[in-house]
């Protein structure tokens, strides 16, 4: 149960478990800290070397790295295999999550692939790695006024994301308002996706935000002029929802750990490129700005 769901391993020596157990089996000895460390090894090792098993049996493998950071600041570095088995079956395992409190430099990250791919017996199976570049969106790429109203998002989310008070006025404010009671989503920017995520929740709970920021017994009128979001923010991020939707959907798709999705590259973003960044004649300037970027990025990408 421990390994099962992930539980602290002094879960076992807790007073409310031991009296669960005593009640239910009474003349059970349940095992101790020290025991179920022991049995947890003993099973790392036998599934390793059930991976390390498989792995060798593979003729070729991809990796993936991820760096990521805690909720307590600290930053790691993930690494994936994928491989397809004798049955074509795509299958995945993470080889290695790794403290990173460095600079993630070139140098570092190739040392931690390194060391992940001798670990695991992987040396000379290595066809692509695939890695999350945080300096591959820059602001340049981005239209200015579009960037503004990420950075103006971003700044109210981690307001109610930090404040109790702020909170709690918005779940008073959406059983008033009978909305749903989300929560707001911060946008990463190494996450695409999650400004989609991040705009999309935003226009949901607009009139509810809008009420609380106008509430000065809850938001000081100083906070709330810096906070505050533009009408014509506002109103790119509705134009700007449908487009950032369509990218959303197809990088899930290709983004796939259980199908083969390679496949699916070239008439995705032909159809990307070609249909739904195609600019129409209703579009606002702001829209039709983004969409050739888009168009243009991919377009490079592709040649």
């Amino acid at each position: 149960m421990v390994e099962k769901d992930m539980l602290p391993l002094d879960f076992v020596s807790g007073e409310g478990f031991l009296e669960l157990i005593q009640f239910l089996e009474p003349n059970y000895t349940v095992p101790s800290r020290q025991t179920i460390t022991t049995r947890i090894e003993e099973r790392f090792v036998k599934k390793k070397d059930e991976l390390k098993a498989r792995l060798y049996r593979a003729r070729c493998v991809a990796i993936t790295t991820d760096c990521w950071t805690a909720l307590t600041t600290e930053s790691y570095v993930t690494v994936t295999c994928h491989w397809t088995d004798k049955d074509w079956q795509v299958k995945s395992a993470v080889l290695l999550t790794k403290s990173m409190p460095g600079r993630h430099t070139a140098d570092n990250l190739a040392a931690t692939l390194n060391e992940a791919v001798d670990a695991w017996g992987m040396t000379g199976k290595v066809v692509a790695c695939v890695h999350d570049n945080a300096n591959n969106i820059v602001a340049a790429n981005i239209p200015e006024r579009v960037d503004w109203v990420s950075v103006a998002s971003g700044k109210l989310v981690r307001h109610f994301n930090h404040s109790t008070v702020a909170c709690k006025a918005l779940e008073a404010k959406q059983e008033q308002m009978q909305l749903l009671k989300h929560k707001l989503i911060q946008s990463c920017k190494t996450r695409w996706n999650s400004v989609f995520d991040m705009f999309e929740r935003l226009l949901e709970q607009r009139w509810a935000v809008t009420a609380v920021l106008s509430d000065r017994t809850v938001t000081k009128l100083q906070d709330a002029r810096i906070l505050e979001i533009k009408d014509e923010y506002w109103a790119i991020m509705a134009d700007l929802k449908p487009v950032l939707e369509t990218l959303k959907c197809a990088t899930t798709i290709m983004s796939s750990e259980k199908t083969v999705s390679i496949s699916h590259i070239y008439p995705i973003t032909f159809s990307i490129i070609n249909k739904h960044m195609a600019i129409a004649t209703n579009d606002r300037p702001r829209v039709a700005e983004f969409k050739a970027k888009v168009r243009q990025s991919l377009s490079e990408r592709m040649e």
